[in-house]
């Protein structure tokens, strides 16, 4: 109803102190209409704020509005005695600091206009960057912790964070964050009686610790009424001069003239609701980013087979001597989180890059599951550990042997993982290709880092994913082949009419025979055919691909994914050394 909506009811009950986002500085107006006319709707939003420390409290209670709200800038200034007041205080009286400013005032005189600017030091110390009009935190998966709102010309027009990081910076700093904030709203209609605002009358009133008016005024009221101008000027300049002096003003040397009159003829009522409240945003003296504070909301883990749980805290000492067991799709969740990247140490270790910089070593047991030496995952920050939690199983299939290896009898394995072997068996293939052909053998490079990502045994986990699996290894090898080198390299009669994969096998071919060229690509094609059963899971031709890319569907998924990238980069080996090898004398 619009008696609600002008009154602000809903609105006036709701504090940023229970709310996610609180502004610290807002001037936000949305009108539609013209303000002198009936029709006329408009809303709008204001607020100043500013921190202050608890040994100015006293006086802080007494700001208000018209002290530190939309109208109050953060400006430095350097006074005549050589006192200077940097940007970051708020003073009650002249060279009389008693707050701090979270968002500055940089004015703009020669482009026009100013900006607002969030205070540099919360940048630093939660260790926030900027992406388009968002601050966010790149530790924390990137989660936005403050952002601006700008208007259709590009004028800013709020800046906002996340109340969970501005206590965490309040207590790290020991200020409480006093905010001072407007509603406006206004309706030009006909007449009172006749619209839903009828019955409403003037008054004020103290509501939710803030203070509320309705005003019901006429339009002409509010923009009629007399006016007068004033209009002096010197009469002692002459024109023709070159270059004329002014002597002092005197009644003899100036002149001037006054007008007057009355605009009227504003038809229709004006009905305006405001309300002013001045709020306090209290930290609770926790602060786990900026100060480094003890965080108490960790999760348990299982550790032993029993289901016996430990806590984090507790887990959090390399002396502990203890192994925790994952399901392996943490490293897919892992993986699709911004900034996070996989690399491999053994055939069955590897490690995860986190954007909080730590690598958590990892080995792969026999039941496929993930295990990692339980300090490891105790240090992460509170929100990577809940994630690692939510995987956490009972023990099982062991400590993976190849990590034991490396962590215990500190003598890695020699072996490989077969992801790292695709990727640099296909570079040694493209340089072996550059040098012999004297043209690029792939069409275009790729991010490693991020194929890695995809290429990855841990993206398998049932058919559907492992078909998914080839599509990706297809894409990063036979998608690249340069077509048109190949094809030029070609002696085929029907050359215009082979696909990449068939061009490079005809290549192949030419040196050890259609039949033995054929073998070599047969993990090659059966990728390929996989992927198109990715595109219609049903075909019967699945399993005659699943054959020809020799993956034993008797092997867990993971194993199928591992098998199907080794036989795809076997054969990529394969291809190499029939195609440059030297024949021995």
């Amino acid at each position: 109803m619009k008696q609600d909506w002008i009154l602000q009811k809903k609105e006036t009950r709701r504090t940023f102190s229970n709310s996610t986002w609180v502004p610290l500085r807002a001037s936000i107006n949305n009108e539609q209409g013209n303000c002198h006319y009936t029709g006329f709707v408009s809303e709008y939003f204001g607020c100043g704020s500013v921190a202050f420390p608890p040994k100015h409290r006293e006086i802080a209670e007494k700001t208000s509005w018209s002290d530190i709200g939309i109208g109050c800038t953060a400006q430095p200034y350097a006074y005549k005695d050589g006192y200077y007041s940097s940007i970051e205080q708020y003073q009650w009286n002249d060279k009389e600091p008693i707050g701090i400013h979270l968002v500055f005032e940089h004015p703009q005189p020669v482009i026009g206009g100013s900006l607002w600017v969030l205070n540099p030091d919360l940048v630093v110390a939660l260790r926030l960057i900027k992406e388009g009009n968002n601050w966010v935190r790149p530790e924390e998966n990137f989660v936005v912790v403050a952002r601006e709102v700008l208007d259709e010309k590009g004028k800013q027009r709020l800046i906002e964070i996340k109340r969970e990081f501005l206590l965490d910076y309040l207590a790290a700093r020991n200020l409480s964050l006093r905010l001072s904030y407007y509603r406006q709203r206004v309706e030009n209609v006909t007449s009172l009686e006749t619209s839903e605002y009828s019955g409403l009358k003037d008054h004020q009133e103290e509501r939710n610790d803030g203070r509320y008016e309705l005003l019901i005024r006429s339009v002409n009221d509010v923009f009629g009424g007399s006016w007068a101008m004033f209009r002096a000027w010197r009469t002692d300049v002459d024109e023709e001069e070159d270059a004329p002096v002014m002597g002092p003003e005197t009644n003899e040397n100036t002149d001037h003239e006054r007008s007057e009159g009355n605009k009227e003829g504003y038809d229709g009522m004006r009905v305006e609701g405001e309300f002013w409240r001045d709020e306090w945003i209290e930290h609770q003296g926790i602060s786990k980013r900026v100060r480094g504070d003890v965080d108490t909301n960790l999760p348990q883990f299982i550790v032993e087979t029993d289901s016996t749980r430990m806590a984090s805290a507790e887990l959090n000492s390399e002396d502990v001597g203890r192994w925790l067991w994952f399901r392996s799709n943490i490293v897919n969740e892992l993986l699709d989180l911004r900034g996070f990247s996989l690399k491999w140490y053994t055939a069955e270790t590897g490690a995860i890059q986190s954007t909080s910089k730590y690598l958590i070593h990892f080995g792969i047991n026999s039941a496929d599951l993930i295990t990692v030496y339980a300090y490891d995952i105790a240090r992460l920050p509170s929100w990577e550990q809940h994630i690692w939690a939510a995987h956490n199983v009972v023990p099982e299939g062991k400590v993976s042997s190849e990590l034991l290896d490396s962590q215990v009898k500190a003598q890695p394995a020699s072996t490989h993982a077969v992801e790292e072997l695709l990727f640099e068996i296909m570079e040694v293939l493209e340089s072996e290709f550059r040098q012999e052909f004297n043209v690029s053998l792939f069409s275009h490079d790729i991010d490693r880092t991020e194929a890695s990502k995809k290429i990855s045994r841990f993206a398998s986990k049932d058919q559907a994913s492992l078909l998914r699996l080839a599509k990706e290894i297809v894409r990063v090898f036979s998608d690249r082949l340069n077509v048109r080198e190949l094809r030029t390299l070609s002696t085929h009669s029907n050359k215009d009419k082979f696909g990449s994969n068939k061009l490079l096998q005809d290549l192949l071919s030419q040196k050890v025979g259609d039949d033995t060229a054929r073998k070599a690509f047969g993990p090659i094609v059966g990728a390929y055919n996989m992927r198109v059963g990715d595109a219609h899971p049903t075909s019967s031709t699945i399993g005659e691909a699943l054959e020809l890319a020799g993956i034993d569907d008797e092997n867990s998924f993971l194993g199928q994914g591992q098998q199907l990238i080794s036989n795809f980069g076997q054969s990529i080996l394969l291809i190499n050394k029939m195609m440059f090898e030297k024949s021995q004398e």
